[in-house]
Order: C-alpha cells, then sequence, then structure tokens
C-alpha cells in the first residue's frame, strides 16, 4: 500500500506541473464554468504520468474479473493503451478498446473500436475509464454504447475526479465508480 501511496503522490505532482490550471475561466465539456482546469494529455503522454496513470489502475482492478478496458475517445485512448501495455508487463494482459463519438462514414463504419473482426463485445466485462470526470456524462455515453453492443459493464474509472455529480451518476446508472484523484487533491 505505501508503494501505491508514493505513486499517488507522484501523479498528483505530475499532474499538478502539467495538467492543472487555475484562475482563468473555462467552459467545460460539461457545459460548465469553471476556474480550474484539467487538461490531462500532457500528463498522459508523459511516459512516468502514464505509467503511474496505468499501474494505480490495475492496483484498482486487482483480482477483478474483466476481459477489456476502455473509454469514449478521446480522452480514454491514451489511458486505456497505458493500462493495456502495462497491463502485459505485469503479466495480467488486458486488451483496450475505444468509443467513438460518432462512427465513421468510411471504412468499417465502426463505433466501437480495437475488437478483432471475429470478436464480440456480447458477454464482455468491461471497464470504463476516463481522465477527467465531472457529471460523468462521456463515461455513460460510451457506457450506453457498449450495453449496446453486449458488454457487462463492471465499473468505471477516472483519473480525476472533478467531485461535481459524477460519483452520483455512476451511482443512480448502477455503475460502481472510483477516482484515482479528486479535484480536492489540487485546490
Amino acid at each position: 500500500m505505501a508503494q501505491s501511496n508514493g505513486a499517488r503522490a507522484r501523479l498528483i505532482e505530475i499532474v499538478r506541473k502539467r495538467s492543472f490550471s487555475r484562475g482563468q475561466e473555462t467552459t467545460l465539456v460539461s457545459g460548465r464554468s469553471s476556474n480550474f482546469y484539467f487538461n490531462m494529455k500532457p500528463s498522459m503522454l508523459d511516459p512516468e504520468g502514464g505509467h503511474l496513470m496505468a499501474s494505480l489502475i490495475l492496483n484498482e482492478l486487482k483480482g477483478a474479473d474483466i476481459d477489456l478496458i476502455g473509454g469514449l475517445e478521446m480522452g480514454a485512448v491514451p489511458l486505456a493503451v497505458a493500462v493495456a501495455v502495462t497491463s502485459q508487463i505485469t503479466g495480467w494482459p488486458l486488451r483496450a478498446f475505444f468509443v467513438r463519438k460518432q462512427a465513421k462514414e468510411h471504412g468499417a463504419r465502426k463505433l466501437i473500436e480495437g475488437l478483432a473482426p471475429q470478436e464480440s463485445l456480447v458477454g464482455k466485462r468491461v471497464i470504463v475509464l476516463e481522465d477527467v470526470t465531472t457529471t460523468g456524462g462521456s463515461a455513460l455515453k460510451a457506457i450506453e454504447a457498449l450495453r449496446a453492443e453486449g458488454a457487462v459493464i463492471v465499473g468505471a474509472i477516472s483519473v480525476v475526479d472533478r467531485q461535481e455529480g459524477a460519483e452520483l451518476a455512476f451511482k443512480a446508472a448502477g455503475i460502481p465508480f472510483t477516482a484515482l484523484l479528486t479535484a480536492a487533491d489540487f485546490l
């Protein structure tokens, strides 16, 4: 546990330096306005940051019966890849996927990417990932698409929960929710 506490503390340092800003009023994806903002891409795409996020997520999932991990593009994509690669290295391989905001109008026209042509989500146990949650709307959109394809949603994990309703939204939807960090870690 001490190792995960140290990893969590180091992740807070990285996110504070690379992904957190405060002061300027910003409109969030949820439509809400805020004077603090998390742009998690610089931290997710940082080698140490991405590794810490993936390791902490895998630590949260230890012992769980899961087939796949992923979430809505774009925020969940680097996170899902980091977790998939780290899971392989640790001997517990989890495949990644992502849900498009809308299906492509050419090629395979898929809404969900990452499955081979013969693979299906029917009965697959899935964890939905998010970089930042405010109301949970993005993850819930991904969950709707996954359930339509037959996936079983085991839970949702966010790197940072802004603590503005996501936890209650997931609870109302019957989905266990975990956040590695919260806005309180930065404010």
